[in-house]
């Protein structure tokens, strides 16, 4: 996945947002949203990312315009 893929929807994986956002492999993506330095969503036992949060916090912007 593309950073601008990954802008196109409104929530991704861990895992791919640690990678794609900030570099990082699965376990260190999955420590970053345990310590809360990834935003998560839990959605019965699945635990996304919202892109609009992490959109913000770069400083970048979602196809769904200025993160809010």
């Amino acid at each position: 996945m593309t950073i601008q893929e990954a802008l196109e929807r409104a929530t991704i994986s861990v895992p791919d947002a640690g990678k794609v956002f900030y570099g990082l492999e699965r376990n260190g993506a999955y420590e970053a949203a345990r310590r809360g330095d990834i935003p998560t969503i839990k959605i019965g036992r699945r635990m996304v990312v919202p892109v609009s949060q992490v959109a913000q916090q770069l400083g970048l912007r979602t196809a769904f315009g200025i993160a809010a």
